[in-house]
This record gives structure tokens, sequence and C-alpha cells, in this order.
């Protein structure tokens, strides 16, 4: 009940700085992990050969996904003025222009309704945005490359994966109160 009382507060401009720095650094110290581990994924006939230098897909997907999350969180506009704070310094740091950074998010949270219709779950549509993006069904069985799904062993295995990608904002709430500016 005091909790309220006593946490630190963060401005949403702080908070938006730290998402975007916090993703940026998770994608660029992780994606080799994460390239290794799709390549020698066992349910493919063949490897793929995702290099550990091709991540700016992978960075797209975490943050069009991220960004979906962020109304579940907050409020009375809080979550567009976050979410607008995030896609302006997105921008800055991808050396975007603002209307730029904007439709490729767009696209991307688009592209997640296509691939994972009927479902509305981001988490899911993260997952199988790396399997297209990545063009991973031309290495996988025939029975599935037939079918152009994802094989599911391998989609199981991708959600957990993406799941380390998911911004913990329970966390940060639990710790901070976020304030306007």
């Amino acid at each position: 009940m005091f909790d309220i009382l006593f946490k630190k507060k963060i401005s949403e401009s702080k908070l938006a700085d730290y998402f975007v720095n916090s993703l940026i650094h998770l994608v660029d110290s992780s994606f080799e992990d994460v390239a290794a581990i799709i390549n020698n994924d066992p349910s493919f006939v063949q490897h793929p050969q995702i290099a550990a230098e091709n991540s700016d897909e992978f960075l797209m997907i975490v943050i069009a996904g991220n960004l979906q999350f962020i109304p579940n969180h907050f409020n009375d506009y809080q979550d567009i003025r976050i979410t607008d704070q995030v896609i302006r310094k997105f921008a800055q740091v991808l050396e975007l222009s603002l209307p730029e950074m904007k439709e490729l998010i767009h696209q991307y949270q688009s592209y997640f309704k296509r691939i994972n219709h009927p479902s509305k779950n981001t988490h899911y549509a993260m997952s199988k945005a790396v399997f297209f993006k990545y063009n991973l069904n031309e290495y996988q069985e025939e029975y599935f490359k037939h079918m152009q799904t994802p094989n599911p062993m391998f989609l199981k295995r991708l959600d957990d994966l993406m799941a380390n990608f998911i911004w913990q904002w329970d966390d940060i709430l639990h710790k901070f109160k976020v304030i306007e500016g």
C-alpha cells in the first residue's frame, strides 16, 4: 500500500532514454548468440547461415514488438507520450528521420498482424517475424517447408528465446513512478 509513496520518480524522457539504450545494447550484445542458436537448431534440415552482424531485422522486430506493449502498462495519454519519445530517440540513434522511423515501425507492426492473424499475441508475432524475415522456411524439412509455416518445435524454442527481448515493464513500474516530462 505504501509502495507508491516510496518509489523513486523517473521522467518519461529518462525512461524513454533507458528503454532505447537498453534495447539497442541488448540486441547488440546478444544477437551473435541468437544467430548461433537459430543456426544450430536441430529442427532444420540444413543449417541457416545467419551472420552475427545481420541484426538489423532483429532489432526492428524487437523495437516494433516492444512498442506494442507500452499501452498495456500506461494510461491517460502517458503511453502516447512515452511511445512518441521512444520513436524520436530511436530515429535519432538509427539516423533516420522521424517520418521514416514511424513508417518503418508501422510496416513491422502491420507485418506482425499479417503473419500472426488471427492471433493478436505480439510475443508470438515477434517469433514468427524472425522466422520469416530471416527466410528460415527454406531450411526446414519438406512438410513444413511446403506448408510455409514454422516447425512448432522450433517456434516454441524461438518463443522462449524472444521472451528475453520483451521489456519487463512490470519490474520498472514496481521500482519507479513515471512522471511527465
